[in-house]
């Protein structure tokens, strides 16, 4: 496994990072095709047998019961000191509407970063993550909550995720002029399939060294295999469906292009997409979402796989701007 520094800080993380939304409880009303515990646990014990010290997940995910199950796994099968433990918040926890369910004032901001400790039965957080923009909370009141924690000994980085660069730049100039925590990394969507990241946030990640960390790396499945392939997530995950099913047309020919290469290469298509990522200066860590050991073997060769000048034209040639997913 090859380890870099997290951006503008010494931190060491691996160069892949496990997500962890699909570990969790499938009748929690979140996805149904995560998997519980005891696969789970498997999952993550290969990821530490091979190298991965970045885990990242959230406290949404099947509503606190994938943060249960890494930090069980975690602390069973690895030292604390010598792994990055990434959560995030934003999302309301509970399912009916209630005041102060979500988003990210002070008050849901020292709620949650407790509840999240608790489940994961840690002391600490190595990076909190926003898991959105709130627009119904001052920028202000949303970093100086989240300085305190990181005063307070329970956050030790903070990072954002799925926002528009002008919102990401707003919050780092509010830390700055307020002497603040600043974010060090940026957890937004991009592939080979969803690309509008390059135009703004990109640049302003490369030009600050923040710590780019891809969700979706492989387009929830998309780019690893035939179209019409039917697995039990391509059936009955929505969001996915929500993100890439609308330009499926356009995007199939990125996908046939990604096959082309691993044929060329004898290689997975995964790693071709990962691949293309990793040569992406700023990208530090793509969040692979493996629910199979497979996966993560899969995914491991992309970092000693080099593509050439040739070899990225032709994957981004056929790419066409798409409707904006995420920053919402």
């Amino acid at each position: 496994m090859d380890y870099m520094k997290f951006g503008n800080t010494g931190l060491d993380v691996s160069r892949l990072c496990l997500g962890a939304m699909g570990f969790g409880d499938p009748n929690s009303g979140f996805h149904e095709w995560v998997l519980e515990e005891a696969d789970s646990r498997e999952v993550v014990k290969k990821a530490l047998e091979l190298g991965i010290n970045f885990f990242d997940t959230a406290n949404i995910y099947s509503y606190g019961a994938s943060e249960q199950i890494l930090g069980k796994a975690l602390n069973d099968f690895a030292n604390r000191d010598e792994i990055v433990v990434a959560s995030k918040l934003y999302m309301g926890m509970k399912k009916e509407k209630v005041p102060n369910n979500g988003g990210l004032s002070r008050k849901e901001i020292m709620h949650q970063i407790d509840k999240s400790l608790e489940r994961l039965n840690m002391d600490y957080l190595d990076l909190y993550i926003i898991h959105r923009w709130d627009y119904k909370t001052p920028i202000e009141e949303t970093m100086e909550a989240l300085h305190d924690l990181v005063k307070a000994g329970k956050v030790r980085y903070l990072g954002a995720s799925a926002m528009y660069a002008w919102q990401f730049a707003k919050a780092q100039q509010v830390a700055k002029e307020n002497h603040w925590t600043p974010f060090v990394s940026m957890q937004n969507h991009l592939n080979l399939l969803y690309r509008e990241e390059e135009r703004e946030m990109m640049p302003l990640c490369a030009d600050q060294k923040i710590a780019v960390t891809p969700y979706s790396p492989l387009a929830s499945g998309r780019l690893t295999r035939d179209w019409n392939a039917e697995t039990k997530r391509f059936l009955t995950d929505k969001t996915a469906q929500g993100k890439y099913d609308k330009t499926k047309e356009q995007d199939q020919i990125i996908v046939q292009r990604v096959a082309e290469l691993a044929d060329k290469y004898q290689v997975k298509r995964a790693e071709i997409a990962l691949a293309w990522l990793l040569q992406k200066d700023q990208v530090v860590a793509p969040i692979i979402g493996a629910t199979k050991e497979s996966h993560l073997l899969d995914a491991l060769p992309a970092l000693d796989l080099k593509l050439s000048g040739g070899d990225v034209a032709y994957l981004e040639a056929p790419y066409v701007p798409h409707a904006v997913v995420g920053a919402i």
